[in-house]
């Protein structure tokens, strides 16, 4: 009997212990980047995979076959706010029909206070656009954090969690939060690619997605456990 209450606990802690840690390194990857984005000289970090994502001695011209920027537009978009708001409005508008209002609520919430955070992160450090090489996409807003990486990080994973406490088997909830994290890398990825961030803006928006996804996800424990959220029932 002993035994079978402490595996029981175990696999609730074990859980709750790994998002704690994610939480705290995200924290810790953020203050660390947060340095460097305010340091008055560049890191070389930055200048040199920046530049690695252009052929030598020509920062207009990406490396690749003709057709990549165009395909890394297309992966970039799906870190997009229209994008974002699509998805989260249709997983919101599902939830209402199965009448899970309290969920429904806690991820517009999660979404939502998580696009607030990252616009005032970026007014709060006020870093400018790279001008090392060219853009291959128009952007106007400031740099750090990137918004595409941390918001792919808050709605995919959020949106990946949710969706896997549904599902019947752990195989199927390892590939759909597996996917999750895959398109949260490639938008991140892509935001350096076509120019518009400096490498340690996406790391931040990473850090600092994965983090804020984390503690919603440890809310949203809490608040199943007072039925508030359905559970996987």
């Amino acid at each position: 009997m002993k035994s079978s209450v402490g595996a029981l606990l175990g696999k609730i802690e074990f859980p709750l212990l790994l998002a704690g840690l994610v939480m705290a390194a995200g924290l810790w990857g953020f203050v660390e980047l947060v340095e460097a984005a305010r340091a008055t000289t560049l890191h070389a970090f930055d200048t040199q995979i920046l530049l690695a994502f252009r052929n030598s001695g020509q920062p207009d011209s990406p490396i690749g076959p003709s057709w990549l920027p165009g395909a890394v537009r297309d992966i970039t978009a799906l870190g997009s706010s229209a994008v974002l708001i699509l998805l989260t409005t249709a997983m919101i508008l599902y939830l209402l029909l199965i009448r899970r209002p309290g969920t429904a609520l806690f991820v517009f919430a999660a979404i939502a206070g998580g696009q607030v955070l990252s616009s005032l992160l970026k007014l709060e450090v006020d870093r400018p656009r790279p001008d090392l090489v060219s853009h291959l996409v128009t952007e106007t807003s400031l740099s750090f954090p990137s918004g595409h990486a941390m918001l792919s990080a808050i709605t995919y994973l959020t949106l990946g969690s949710l969706a896997a406490r549904f599902l019947p088997d752990r195989r199927t909830k390892i590939f759909v939060l597996c996917l999750a994290v895959l398109i949260t890398v490639m938008v991140g990825a892509s935001r350096v690619y076509l120019g518009v961030h400096w490498p340690s803006d996406v790391l931040a928006g990473w850090c600092a997605g994965f983090a804020w996804a984390m503690l919603c996800w440890l809310a949203a424990r809490l608040l199943q456990w007072r039925k508030v959220v359905a559970g996987s029932d």
